[in-house]
């Protein structure tokens, strides 16, 4: 049998595949489930890479959680457009990047770091992460109805890809210039649930099997 990381590139390039906007594919995203998200001119073989596998926590948040990362222009409720900035803000070696770091979430943190931020230049940050991801990234999606079957299958698959070591992004990829260790290394834009079980066969037997039963709802 190939590699189950080569399973998963064929498995999730054969879905169905949304980029911005997506509004108007409302109906067909599941309102529980995964995503998977690839990058404009990042391969694995004859594939296009996954560059992040993601969920949402709360139910019937799927869309929402989608709509966080693509549009809402707030980088404390997305850890993906944070990390995106970061790499943009390490790239051009701009010494913002620390005050980037810094979140404005709950009140104890607002009232501890408030008066650093500047709100133009991040608004004007904001906006050049929307335009990236916007224009670069795509993503397949598939219904999974628990919490418990979300964060198991978002575990699996992100610590198979992650423990993969023949794939690798490109010299282009922007998350090359990430500040976190395991971004780098990994090629997937986030840092947890890298390190867990992989998906064994068995397994990747019974996720075809679930995203052929969402091919037909």
């Amino acid at each position: 049998m190939q590699s189950i990381g080569l399973e998963l590139h064929k498995l999730f390039n054969n879905q169905k595949r949304y980029s911005f906007p997506f509004s108007k594919y409302r109906k067909e995203i599941p309102s529980n489930g995964i995503y998977i998200i690839f990058e404009h001119g990042e391969k694995f073989r004859d594939f296009d890479r996954v560059v992040r596998i993601g969920t949402h926590t709360g139910h019937n948040q799927l869309y929402s959680r989608l709509k966080e990362h693509f549009i809402n222009k707030n980088k404390n409720r997305s850890i993906f457009r944070k990390n995106i900035g970061r790499c943009i803000l390490n790239r051009e070696q701009n010494p913002y990047l620390r005050i980037w770091n810094l979140d404005t979430t709950t009140a104890e943190d607002k009232k501890a770091n408030i008066s650093w931020v500047d709100f133009e230049f991040e608004k004007q940050m904001e906006e050049r992460i929307s335009n990236y991801i916007q224009e670069n990234l795509s993503f397949c999606v598939f219904n999974v109805d628990t919490k418990e079957e979300r964060l198991f299958w978002e575990s699996k698959i992100a610590s198979t890809l992650a423990q993969e070591n023949d794939i690798v992004p490109s010299r282009e990829w922007l998350g090359n210039y990430s500040p976190k260790e395991k971004i780098r290394e990994s090629g997937l834009w986030q840092v947890n649930g890298l390190e867990g079980e992989v998906i064994s066969e068995k397994e990747l037997l019974e996720l075809k099997a679930l995203l052929e039963e969402n091919s037909y709802k």
